[in-house]
Formats: structure tokens, C-alpha cells, sequence
């Protein structure tokens, strides 16, 4: 009788729980739910909602019972960043804001007039994004210190939900990463850091890693499920979990993790935290066994599927990537500007910023697909650059995980402006993560580097030549 994981696999616009049990040596994956997710505008502020995002997490789970398919473990993973205060009864304080939400706007200055930016870069490897939770918290100390003050416990978004499923507390590693607080060194949080900032320190909880089994569901959860399995905790930050899933025996591999974002980079063993890498803008994030991500997080297919919204009416991504393949304009627009981050409209912004550059502005469909396909494959380029330069290794391959690996045209623009071959797939690589960190726990899987030779056995990879 086959064993089943379920992998809760929650992205910025949608969810899915994925199913997985071994089948000749191979994973194979099943589907049982998928739910839509945005962030909604509430007290004047963007916001997730927390209470029909767990009541999905349920529903999915109670999928499993109706299928006869009761699962050994089940594990969640999210975005990154993000953050919910809870007081001294478990109860949230306040909305569970998103990290396109303005409230940071003018945080990082608050930020930096307590610790230069330079020696935050030093101690923390974290590449700046004014939606960090270190700016979130300056605003919330900022505009709201009452909920800071009423606060007994702080929870990433994904320890959130943990909690809600098992009752244990606790903050993942790989996800507190993001946030700018934790410590390369010690692998946790970096206490006079945040006592210098002025956040209170009891609201940080003990940090774990991926693997650690939090325990059983609630007997509430129990009761509305119909079944009892373990809660483990995989690399919560869905990156984390995707490049895991990186199909590669190579020690030094580069990866783009391809979905909402595009996080390009390889592994380290040890932070980079030099003036360089401030420079150019990498991060060191916590990875699995402490492997650090060292990356960027370029704007990715945010543009495309904000595109798609305002002017693609029913076509499908795949559609728009062949209508973008034959369009011939050749305008570039910079896809890390903080322009396209969140604005209006972004088929407009495109325009705008093509415009204001001087260059062919985009009017149809196809072309403004084109040119953020082109713009994307160009930010590719630069950045393997960079991080060639800094490590002083020489790539030639990239591996793109993830739903961007679907996007053949913009492989092939990849491929085209690195230089370098590309191997895309599988494109459940977060949930395929997420999976594998629960198999490895159960003694399923050997270790990391078993679960990557089981996931390229497993699973179709497509190869673009340069």
C-alpha cells in the first residue's frame, strides 16, 4: 500500500495541494485541489486573507480523506516576508498585510538611521526589497506601536498556517531568511540587530529547519478533516522548496526559480556578504541543510500574468508566448525597476517606461509580451554576469523550475542571451520540494542529493542549446 505526502504549495495568485507517493523508484504527483489567491484591499491596506486561505488548506485536506488517501505528512510553503502578530491568547492582531502594500514606503531611511545599510548587508547577506520584514516592522513601529506593543508572537506566513494545523509556535528557517533579521552565521535570528531597531525580542520565535516534524494536526483540525498526520515543515519559502527540486548532481549549478518571481542564482556554502555582492544586489537566503541561495529576485512573470489581466481577455500564457515569439520589436525596459512592482496598470507602465527610454512603444499584446519576455531574458544575462564575476565560477547551464518553465519562447530567449544551455522543468518544483523535504524526514528519501536524482528521474526536463 503506497504512502502519500501532501505538499500545500500557496503562491501569490493561487493555490494547489499536491499529493505524492513512490512508484518504482520514481515520485509521482496528484493534483486534489487548487485555490485562487490575491491579495484584497481591507482597512485602507493590501492584505491576504488568512481565514479563507486556511479554510482551503482544510478543504484540500479533506480531498485526501474522500479519495481514500490519507497522507503520512502534510507540509505548506509560501512567498517569502511576510509576517502575522499574534497576542497572548493565539489570537491575530490586526490584517495580515502583503508585501505590496505601501505601509514601507520611506521605512528603509527609518531603517538606516539606525544601522547603515552597509553594515546591515554585512551582517545579514539580504539583498534590499523595500517589502522586507525588516521595513514592514519599522512601519508597524512607526504608524501602529500599539500592535507591536499588544504582540506576544510573530509568525511568517507559513508558520502561521503550521501553527493553526499543529499548535506549535515556531519559525522556519529558510522562510525568517527573507525578512533581513536573521544572522549567516549563526543561523538565526540576529538578536542586537533587532534590539538595536527597537522590535520587541520575545516576539521571535525559536527558529527550525526543514525536516523538523512540529507534531500532530490540532483535535480540532482532526475533527474537520477526518484524519490525524504529522505536520512537517519543509523549506517554507517557496523558493527554498523549488531549488531543492533542481534536477542537478552538479555542486555548482544556477537555477531560475520561475513563477511570479524570477529567482536566479547557484548554491553556496557560505555567505557571500561583501561589499560586491551589496553591489549587485544578491542575497544570501537560508536553503536546505544551510545551503545558502545566493540570488537575486528579479521582477519575473508578475508582468506577464498583470499583462494578461488587462488586456489578454481569455487567451492562455502559452498563447501569449507564441503570439510574443513573432512580434519583431526589440525594446527593453529594466524589469527590477520598483516601477513595475505594483502599479495601476502595467501594460501602461510598460509603455511609459518604453517611451521615456526613447524607444518603439509597445501597442499590442504580442508586443508588450515581447517586450518583457526580452527584458526578462536580458536580466538573466546580467545577473549570470554578476555572479560569475563575484564567485569566480564559470556556469554553463541554468536550470529553470517551476511554472516559468512552461514559457518556451522565453527558454529560448534565455538560452539565446546567456549563452549557456538551459534545462527547464519539472514545473511543480516548489511542491516537488516541499514533498521531498517531508520524504527525506520520513527516511523515504536518502538526502538532498538523492531527492534531485529522484525528481530528474521522475520527471520530463526540456533542453534549449544556446
Amino acid at each position: 500500500m503506497s504512502q502519500y505526502y501532501l505538499a500545500v504549495d500557496i503562491g501569490a495568485s493561487s493555490g494547489r495541494h499536491i499529493l505524492a507517493h513512490m512508484e518504482d523508484g520514481k515520485m509521482v504527483l496528484e493534483e486534489v485541489h487548487r485555490f485562487p489567491n490575491g491579495m484584497v484591499e481591507k482597512d485602507g491596506e493590501l492584505v491576504w486573507e488568512a481565514e479563507r486561505l486556511f479554510a482551503e488548506i482544510k478543504a484540500g485536506m479533506k480531498k485526501c480523506k474522500e479519495l481514500g488517501k490519507i497522507p503520512v505528512s502534510v507540509g505548506i510553503d509560501t512567498w517569502g516576508v511576510d509576517f502575522v502578530l499574534l497576542d497572548k491568547e493565539g489570537n491575530r492582531i490586526g490584517n495580515a498585510v502583503a508585501y505590496r502594500d505601501s505601509r514601507t514606503k520611506g521605512m528603509d531611511e527609518e531603517v538606516y538611521k539606525i544601522i547603515p545599510e552597509d553594515e546591515l548587508y554585512a551582517r545579514t547577506g539580504i539583498q534590499k526589497q523595500m517589502f522586507n520584514t525588516i521595513y514592514q516592522l519599522m512601519a508597524l513601529k512607526v504608524k501602529k506601536p500599539e500592535q507591536l506593543a499588544q504582540a506576544e508572537t510573530l509568525l511568517m506566513v507559513p508558520d502561521y498556517f503550521h501553527y493553526l494545523l499543529s499548535g506549535v509556535a515556531a519559525t522556519e528557517y529558510t522562510e525568517a531568511t527573507t525578512g533581513q533579521l536573521v544572522s549567516p552565521t549563526t543561523k538565526d535570528w540576529d538578536m542586537e540587530l533587532i534590539e538595536r531597531l527597537g522590535y520587541p525580542k520575545h516576539i521571535f520565535q525559536k527558529m527550525v529547519t526543514p525536516g523538523t516534524v512540529l507534531g500532530d494536526l490540532t483535535k480540532e483540525v482532526q475533527e474537520e478533516v477526518g484524519y490525524n498526520c504529522k505536520v512537517v515543515l519543509p523549506a517554507t519559502h517557496d523558493t527554498g522548496s523549488a531549488v531543492m527540486a533542481v534536477p542537478s548532481n552538479q555542486q555548482d549549478t544556477l537555477y531560475i526559480s520561475s513563477g511570479t518571481w524570477s529567482l536566479m542564482g547557484t548554491e553556496l556554502l557560505e555567505a557571500n556578504c561583501s561589499p560586491e555582492s551589496k553591489a549587485n544586489n544578491l542575497a544570501n537566503e537560508g536553503g536546505y541543510d544551510y545551503r545558502f541561495r545566493y540570488l537575486k529576485n528579479i521582477m519575473g512573470l508578475w508582468m506577464i500574468q498583470s499583462v494578461k489581466k488587462e488586456i489578454g481577455g481569455e487567451l492562455g500564457f502559452g498563447e501569449i508566448c507564441e503570439m510574443a515569439s513573432k512580434s519583431t520589436i526589440t525594446s527593453i525596459v529594466d524589469c527590477n525597476d520598483d516601477r513595475f512592482l505594483a502599479p495601476k496598470n502595467m501594460t501602461k507602465e510598460v509603455q511609459a517606461a518604453c517611451e521615456e527610454s526613447g524607444q518603439t512603444v509597445p501597442e499590442t499584446l504580442a508586443d508588450v509580451a515581447a517586450v518583457i519576455y526580452n527584458s526578462l531574458a536580458q536580466c538573466y544575462a546580467k545577473t549570470i554576469k554578476q555572479i560569475e564575476e563575484i564567485t569566480g565560477k564559470n556556469y554553463d547551464r541554468i536550470h529553470i523550475v517551476g511554472g516559468g518553465a512552461n514559457a518556451d519562447y522565453l527558454n529560448r530567449l534565455t538560452a539565446k542571451a546567456t549563452g549557456v544551455t538551459v534545462y527547464a522543468g519539472p514545473t511543480e518544483a516548489t511542491a516537488i520540494g516541499n514533498l521531498t523535504a517531508q520524504m527525506i524526514a520520513d527516511g523515504v528519501v536518502k538526502d538532498l542529493w538523492g531527492a534531485r536524482e529522484c525528481v530528474f528521474n521522475s520527471f520530463p526536463i526540456a533542453k534549449y542549446d544556446a
